[in-house]
C-alpha cells in the first residue's frame, strides 16, 4: 500500500476503532459510488460527513422526509435546509 490509495477494508478497521477520518474517507467512497445505503449507515455511526453528504442529496431531490431523518439522527445541517425548504413560499 503505497498511502495514496487505502482500501476499504482498511478504512473500515480503523473506523471500526474510532479514527473520524477514516469515516469520512468511506462516505465520500459511498458517495462516489452512489451508495445511499452506506451513506445511511455511516451517519448512523455518526459520521458528520456521511450527513452533510445525505443533506446534499436529500435537498437536491428536494425531499423533506429524508431531511427529518438526517436531521433526527443529529445533522444539524440537514434541520437548518428541512426548516428552510419548509419555509419557502410557494416553490
Amino acid at each position: 500500500m503505497d498511502g495514496s490509495r487505502v482500501d476499504r477494508e482498511t478504512l473500515r478497521a480503523l473506523a471500526d476503532e474510532g479514527n473520524e477520518t477514516a469515516l469520512d474517507r468511506l462516505a465520500d467512497l459511498a458517495d462516489a459510488r452512489g451508495d445511499v445505503d452506506e451513506l445511511s449507515e455511516l451517519l448512523d455511526e455518526g459520521c458528520e460527513r456521511a450527513g452533510r453528504l445525505l443533506t446534499r442529496r436529500a435537498v437536491a431531490a428536494r425531499d423533506l422526509l429524508e431531511l427529518q431523518r438526517i436531521s433526527d439522527a443529529g445533522c444539524a445541517e440537514a434541520e437548518v435546509e428541512l426548516e428552510r425548504l419548509l419555509a419557502a413560499p410557494g416553490e
